[in-house]
């Protein structure tokens, strides 16, 4: 029998990470923090509607290719799957790009950060109880590590209201998607949903990448850079997501979200020698002892 769409359940590992849980853990943050990197390349070619529908396009095609990935769901099971296609994929992968024309990156890295506070909201509605203790510091700490961060990395470009709005819509997208998409993940596994999920997203893009297409010239270092972003940094990257919602549950796997700046400064520095301040140090520091809390034993807690 299907079950509700709105509706998530509690990890499988509620104990402290395994180092199973950390591998995947530090994957996602690496793989999702390179991707500024490589959206800054492909945007010197392409147009962003063409990027958007390339990540999603070849990250639907490299998982399609693994004969695992080619499972059957179950009728009752799909609207929950095109759900998410829609909630985790198409539209925050649409709204992103829009939004960065208003406001500067800093904003919406910060922005973003506040992925965890929406998913233990949305979780908290639905399993009817409140983050506490271990986890409930790593959130603040964390996501006052990635306002640090971000607040530091520049402060040139403006805040339009529409921008701001417009992220925050595409963050509350994911925090409910990654709230929904744990029971599917954990019935059929996390290859098998994500590589039907990016199919259905990759028509639901479809539209603005061919608009993109006819306004875009081309250059290989672009087209290697969203290759990478739709091979590993979509496809594989979604399927170690998906794992990490199985095992650990929405709340504590969203914290891998507060890695993606810590990554971005890194880089940043390593390949465009952008300067560190003080302050981002302090907020790589809480963000890794926010991450660090996470990965602690949950603890059964009062429902609300």
């Amino acid at each position: 029998m299907g079950s509700r769409i709105l509706s998530t359940s509690a990890g499988t590992n509620r104990e402290a990470f395994a180092p199973r849980d950390w591998i995947l853990f530090v994957s996602i943050g690496v793989i999702w923090g390179s991707s500024f990197l490589l959206m800054d390349i492909g945007l010197e070619a392409f147009k962003p509607g063409l990027i958007t529908w390339m990540r999603v396009g070849l990250g639907a095609l490299a998982l399609a290719v693994v004969p695992k990935a080619r499972g059957r769901i179950e009728s009752d099971d799909r609207p929950r799957l095109i759900a998410l296609s829609f909630l985790w994929v198409a539209i925050p992968f649409t709204l992103f790009p829009i939004a960065q024309q208003y406001i500067n990156s800093a904003v919406a890295g910060m922005l973003n950060g506040a992925l965890p506070l929406f998913a233990a909201a949305v979780a908290t509605l639905m399993l009817r109880k409140l983050p506490h203790g271990a986890v409930l510091a790593g959130l603040m700490l964390g996501f006052v590590g990635v306002a640090a961060i971000s607040l530091s990395s520049g402060a040139e470009g403006s805040s339009e209201a529409l921008g701001v709005g417009l992220v925050l819509i595409a963050v509350m997208c994911y925090g409910l998607a990654i709230n929904i998409a744990a029971p599917i993940n954990q019935k059929y596994g996390s290859l098998i949903v994500n590589a039907k999920m990016l199919a259905y997203a990759a028509l639901w893009t479809a539209p603005l990448g061919v608009t993109g297409f006819l306004q875009s010239a081309f250059a290989w270092d672009s087209f290697l850079a969203i290759a990478a972003a739709g091979a590993v940094g979509t496809g594989l990257a979604f399927v170690i997501m998906g794992s990490l919602v199985s095992r650990v549950g929405s709340t504590r796997s969203s914290f891998a979200t507060y890695m993606i700046p810590v990554v971005a400064l890194v880089l940043g520095v390593l390949f465009r020698s952008d300067n560190v301040t003080v302050i981002s140090l302090i907020g790589v520091l809480l963000v890794i002892v926010g991450a660090l809390l996470a990965s602690r034993r949950e603890t059964g807690g009062a429902a609300e």
